[in-house]
């Protein structure tokens, strides 16, 4: 069976949780959200609790699990040791703070369970004020913190960053946080959907019932003692294609990087990896396999590492684009 060489966009899978808000509406034109609030888009998914599905093109209709299986090598990369993504790559909308929380890390998964999961956020949006709490503050305990869960003083212990338009923030497994209101934002991370939630500013249901808490877990798998900020500069590298890159991140399992395209370029084959090309701010047309699609503003798609070059236009202006692929 011939490899997969064209792009893939997915219909994204929206999750409606409490936090959300209607900005993937009204700041990225996406006409097909729900009715309501929507916290997540799930851009390029292969798990089953949010699978994507092949929205246009030759393979239209087909899950990503099903593409998968049939050519896991010719999707993923050689860099890929497993066949399955590796990633799951989300844009967030956080209406209101979410939860403090903690993921585990490969080392701690292992030990306690559940899945590893570190991440990056890329600040699309920001409203006035915006700020994010990424780490503990230095010389709190684990003694501390958990009696700060008991009286509701959290907040205090938590290192606040403000955030505009363009940082980007690391959060390895480990790393407590939350992401606090006025937040819009991609967010690049292990295939996991693990979440040991700490404390949730005292919110409660209409029955006055609060979310469940993961206290236990999460204090086994939270590090203490971190220096300095989560908040990473971008490091300028050489030109791709002739468009200007930057590296925003890199990580044992992901790397990603912001291209400038003015007009247009022919994107080189990429063997060792998948790309997953995320327009930033304008719409983007991406011609490979013999299709072409159009990337709006805010959405994603992926070019299997089986594709020859891919031909990238700007559609209207110049436009930046994140690149994300598997780390060498």
């Amino acid at each position: 069976m011939s490899s997969i060489t064209t792009p893939l966009r997915f219909r994204p899978v929206y999750q409606p949780y409490i936090w959300g808000g209607t900005k993937l509406r009204s700041h990225l034109g996406r006409e097909d959200t729900p009715e309501g609030i929507v916290a997540e888009s799930w851009e390029v998914s292969s798990r089953e609790d949010g699978m994507g599905v092949v929205a246009e093109g030759l393979h239209a209709g087909k899950t990503f699990r099903e593409l998968l299986a049939q050519d896991a090598a010719g999707i993923l990369g050689t860099r890929v040791k497993k066949a399955d993504f590796p990633l799951l790559i989300k844009v967030l909308d956080a209406a209101k703070t979410l939860s403090v929380q903690v993921h585990p890390n490969d080392e701690t998964a292992a030990q306690f369970g559940g899945e590893a999961k570190t991440e990056t956020w890329y600040i699309l949006e920001a409203d006035p004020g915006a700020c994010v709490y990424c780490g503990i503050a230095e010389g709190v305990s684990p003694e501390q913190y958990r009696a700060a869960i008991a009286d509701n003083t959290v907040e205090p212990l938590m290192k606040k960053i403000p955030v505009k338009v363009g940082d980007a923030i690391f959060v390895p497994g480990g790393r407590v946080h939350a992401i606090a209101e006025g937040c819009l934002l991609l967010e690049v991370q292990q295939n996991s959907n693990t979440t040991y939630r700490i404390y949730d500013w005292g919110r409660v249901d209409a029955q006055g019932v609060g979310r469940e808490l993961h206290i236990d877990q999460a204090m086994q798998v939270s590090i203490f003692e971190e220096e300095g900020s989560a908040l990473t500069p971008s490091i300028p590298l050489e030109p791709l294609a002739g468009m200007p890159r930057e590296q925003i991140m890199v990580s044992p399992y992901f790397l990603l990087e912001r291209l400038s395209l003015e007009a247009s370029a022919s994107l080189p084959a990429c063997p060792e990896s998948f790309q997953v090309l995320f327009a930033i701010d304008g719409d983007l047309e991406v011609s490979a396999g013999g299709e072409t699609v159009v990337v709006k503003a805010g959405s994603s798609v992926l070019l299997p590492a089986a594709a020859a070059s891919a031909d990238l236009k700007a559609v209207a202006g110049a436009v930046k684009v994140m690149r994300i692929t598997q780390p060498a």
